[in-house]
């Protein structure tokens, strides 16, 4: 426990009374509709979107999972999630228009768009609460168990003081505020979580005991953790970190925040877009700064974390009182923040609280819009008016809120929970990418997948998911712990591809309905575009030409920009200026290219 001094809790008071008057301030217009309180009326531009979608996606088990990630895996353990941003650029430059003109409230109504029928009533009603519930509480249980960890080291308080105070504060402008509240206070929340976390990274650094960059990078338990690309000649490790994410993951994964086609809070935000170009901006502005500006800070932690704190027995002995059931290796990040001098520490608890309080703040508006637009304003009372529809949310915000909370109280280590998440949703990604481009693809497709994928995930990893809810036993895999994942795709991507082509298609209304509104254009609808025509309708309502293969050749050239400048950062701060500056040249070069591409693929605004 580190006590804290008057500036520190002045600069964490003022955040918090901050925090609270935006939410007070826009709560009169964001309780006028459902569409107001859930969208905020379909017009922020492009850079807030960007900015919220970035707070959103740096909570407070971020830094404690990447922590966990170098300590264990080094530098290049992060693969298991840097793979992502080949899912999220195929999001900006592919998906984010789409989404845009769908007009849908959330992505969960997507499904009454796309399919017809009562397949597709029970999927939007499944997903609703399968996601909006199920996975979003796990998520929010994630963050708070994180949250639980850092209140237990550096403020000495129990599990439920620190859900009580950081939670307390979270519902309130969530629940008043809506989504314009959580939008506003993501801009502030970003600045403040990205000047605590790079502090403290500079800080701890130069502590003597580490001795700066040179003591660092020379030191015994570092100089294996600091590459970037895994070992070549460890097959397994390979395997595991860098070909499974790059080959497979990517597309075949669902995950909050790195759905493959976009969803979630992401679509969320997409949707709210002032127009289809403004989705387009905020989505590449967020994976920009997710992947190129956000991980060194935590990773410069990671590894001064290696030095004062080798193993967990040093975590255990520096913090005694530490519950046994929450040690492990994610407890280093917030042991080194105890290091902090008054000021910084008040700012990197400000930052920390930011964290907590945009990711959380977040899921609460998704995860409620879900239940009141998807579940409640659908199947339960279709009549409800605006001002029900909102006082619904409301309710929903605070129930998540407390179901999350309580079971984060049980919950041990967030990257545990990060695997079971993953293994859950493999094999479903493909779908969430062709839905939109083959008139095949049907409800039961996404119903065999959804629930094949959880059965085989289940008949593979029982034991683990024990371990990930009550920590009781080590788990013994059916299979080598690389196979796993892709075994599980293959089992499910069998499954649903079989039930799409023995299941009969969707209506020709549906198909035409859902065509003439969002233009998806490509091979895969020439089928129903020729039907069309046979009945003498035309559904081509867009011009301009398709933009699907530049828009996957911008995907292409942005990881290399993306990447590039995620690398050459890390070799310019380890010192490597040759790899650095040929990186950077590099980055450049493809900077360039993308710009022109990304002409090709704007929509034009009349």
């Amino acid at each position: 426990m580190v006590a804290l001094e008057t500036l520190d809790y002045a600069i964490i008071i003022g955040f918090f009374a901050i925090t609270l008057i935006i939410g007070l301030m826009v709560a009169k217009k964001s309780g006028k509709s459902s569409a107001e309180y859930f969208l905020s009326g379909r017009n922020m531009p492009w850079w807030l979107l960007g900015i919220s979608m970035v707070a959103t996606t740096f909570s407070t088990d971020t830094p404690n999972l990447v922590t966990d990630i170098v300590r264990n895996q080094g530098v290049s353990g992060n693969w298991v999630w840097w793979a992502f941003l080949i899912t999220g650029l195929l999001t900006v430059f592919v998906y984010a228009k789409l989404w845009r003109k769908s007009e849908v409230n959330t992505d969960i109504e997507f499904y009454e768009l796309r399919y017809g029928g009562k397949p597709a009533r029970f999927l939007r009603g499944f997903r609703a609460v399968y996601l909006g519930v199920i996975f979003n509480v796990l998520a929010m249980s994630a963050v708070t168990l994180a949250a639980i960890k850092i209140g237990q080291i550096m403020l000495g308080l129990s599990p439920l003081e620190t859900i009580g105070y950081a939670g307390l504060v979270t519902v309130i402008f969530s629940t008043v505020g809506g989504f314009k509240g959580v939008v506003y206070t993501d801009f502030i929340l970003f600045f403040a979580a990205m000047a605590g976390g790079i502090g403290a990274a500079y800080y701890c650094v130069n502590l003597p005991e580490v001795g700066g960059m040179s003591g660092l990078l020379s030191h015994a338990e570092v100089m294996n953790k600091i590459n970037i690309m895994p070992d070549f000649n460890d097959k397994a490790t390979l395997i595991t970190l860098l070909i499974i994410p790059l080959a497979v993951q990517w597309w075949s994964a669902w995950y909050p925040g790195a759905e493959p086609g976009g969803g979630g809070y992401i679509a969320q935000r997409m949707l709210a877009a002032k127009d289809e170009n403004h989705a387009i901006g905020a989505t590449f502005f967020f994976n920009a700064l997710h992947y190129a500006l956000r991980p060194w800070p935590w990773i410069l932690v990671a590894l001064s974390s290696l030095v004062i704190y080798p193993d967990i027995a040093s975590i255990h002995e520096a913090f005694p009182n530490i519950v046994e059931s929450k040690l492990g290796d994610d407890l280093a990040y917030s042991a080194m923040l105890t290091k902090l001098p008054a000021g910084l520490l008040g700012l990197v608890m400000a930052s920390l609280i930011a964290a907590y309080m945009s990711t959380i703040s977040t899921h609460l508006n998704w995860g409620s819009s879900y239940v009141v637009n998807d579940f409640y304003a659908r199947y339960i009372k279709p009549e409800a008016s605006q001002k029900e529809l909102v006082n619904a949310g409301r309710i929903s915000t605070v129930l998540l809120m407390v179901i999350s909370s309580a079971l984060a109280l049980i919950l041990t280590n967030a990257y545990q929970l990060f695997n079971i998440i993953l293994m859950f949703g493999a094999g479903t990604g493909l779908i969430f990418i062709l839905r939109w481009f083959w008139w095949r693809i049907n409800a039961w497709s996404e119903i065999s997948a959804m629930f094949s994928s959880g059965i085989i995930s289940i008949l593979f990893n029982f034991t683990s998911l024990g371990v990930v809810l009550f920590g009781t036993a080590e788990a013994d895999g059916i299979l080598p712990f690389w196979s796993t994942y892709p075994m599980i795709v293959l089992l499910t991507s069998i499954v649903w591809l079989s039930v799409t082509f023995l299941t009969p298609p969707e209506t020709e209304r549906t198909l035409f309905d859902f065509y003439k509104r969002t233009q998806p254009g490509g091979p895969g609808w020439q089928r129903i575009l020729g039907e069309a025509q046979l009945q003498g309708k035309n559904l081509v309502t867009n011009t301009q030409k398709w933009s699907v293969p530049a828009g996957i050749l911008a995907t292409l050239v942005g990881c290399v920009t993306i990447y590039g400048a995620l690398f050459s950062t890390g070799y310019w701060i380890y010192g490597f200026y040759t790899q650095a500056g040929i990186l950077t040249v590099l980055t450049l070069i493809a900077t360039v290219v993308l710009v022109k591409l990304w002409q090709r693929i704007k929509t034009r605004v009349f």
